[in-house]
């Protein structure tokens, strides 16, 4: 970007009217130096009724708190080509069925938008590097949708773990899961092979940047098992072995109550997260670390809403006008992974991990 373009806001597109796209729309709303300048159905009337729902004064409705001001100038597209094709629309957030997102960042990325693209990025590595490739090629960036990385509590946790304090770091456990086979329709599209549903992909992809992000590379090999119903895995159980005799495991599911929990365990010490894809409380993400006799402490950070912190991330990116490459190395890294755990649990035998 020009001077005068690094300074202008990020103006931002939404390929779809998805449940996420009202949680991600506020964000950047709320984000300093982004604008929600457009958003794209593949029904003109439901991109315009989307708008009409989230502007302040609409009729209230119990699950919805709009956030658009009367006066917000956001663009109803009836077809996501047309969002794409609008030379003012810097930035697309992605919030798509899986079974979409390889088609729509390729795209995206050919007419000039970077692109935030929800989790799990692809349905297999080979979409993910088409992805990659295709943002790279036009100079735009990519990132998928995984807020808790940008909270300053995941930092804070990080220098704990590079600290020392816990010893040499031995094994990763983490949660994941809410109780979606009671709360969901059967048509919902996490219940849909064909669009890449299943728990793996939508709530076992964070578990699995969780040991990522603490070893910071990929395991050697892993094993998962998992139960299907609906056409899917609803409920996956999965160990990562890594080198240097490190290990990570993990549940995440449809079937059980709603927890989010991360474990590092180290030589010396522990820490503890007892929300880690999400705080409890956003005016107060804590975690705790703990002592080889038990004794704890706990840490306390301010309020910060990380999907406003994504967007503001993302939006520091474009307007520097240089890439950085390190997220869409972690999207594909965790793809590798999660390819992995999914051909495990089908074959029910140890699988090698491939490098990116």
């Amino acid at each position: 970007m020009s001077t005068g373009e690094a300074q202008r806001p990020v103006r931002w597109g939404i390929l779809g009217a998805a449940k996420i796209a009202t949680i991600v729309g506020r964000a950047i709303h709320n984000a300093r130096g982004s604008q929600l300048a457009a958003i794209a159905s593949r029904n003109l009337a439901r991109a315009r009724d989307w708008i009409a729902d989230h502007t302040v004064g609409a009729p209230a409705v119990a699950d919805r708190q709009p956030f658009l001001p009367p006066a917000a100038e956001v663009i109803p597209r009836g077809s996501y080509l047309e969002l794409l094709q609008d030379p003012h629309i810097d930035a697309v957030y992605i919030p798509l069925p899986p079974a979409l997102h390889c088609e729509w960042t390729c795209r995206a990325a050919e007419h000039g938008k970077h692109v935030l693209c929800e989790k799990p990025l692809a349905l297999s590595l080979d979409e993910a590097r088409r992805m990659a490739d295709a943002c790279r090629q036009s100079g735009r960036q990519l990132m998928d949708g995984v807020m808790w990385h940008h909270h300053p509590r995941t930092a804070a946790m990080k220098s704990v773990l590079e600290s020392g304090e816990l010893g040499p770091l031995r094994h990763v456990t983490s949660a994941f899961s809410f109780n979606a086979l009671a709360k969901l329709q059967p048509d919902d599209i996490r219940f849909q092979h064909g669009m890449g549903g299943g728990v793996l992909g939508d709530v076992g992809w964070y578990c699995v940047t969780a040991a990522l992000w603490a070893f910071g590379e990929l395991p050697e090999r892993v094993y998962a098992t998992a139960r299907y119903d609906r056409g899917v895995d609803i409920s996956l159980n999965a160990i990562l072995w890594f080198r240097g005799e490190r290990s990570a495991s993990f549940n995440c599911g449809f079937d059980a109550v709603w927890r989010k929990w991360l474990e590092v365990a180290g030589s010396q010490g522990t820490l503890v997260c007892d929300d880690f894809v999400n705080p409890w409380d956003a005016a107060k993400a804590r975690f705790w670390v703990h002592g080889s006799q038990g004794q704890g402490t706990q840490h306390a950070h301010g309020g910060c809403i990380q999907e406003v912190r994504m967007i503001e991330d993302f939006g520091d990116i474009v307007r520097s006008g240089r890439l950085d490459p390190h997220w869409p190395a972690v999207a594909l890294a965790t793809q590798t992974v999660v390819d992995a755990i999914a051909e495990s649990a089908r074959q029910e035998k140890v699988v090698e991990v491939r490098a990116v």
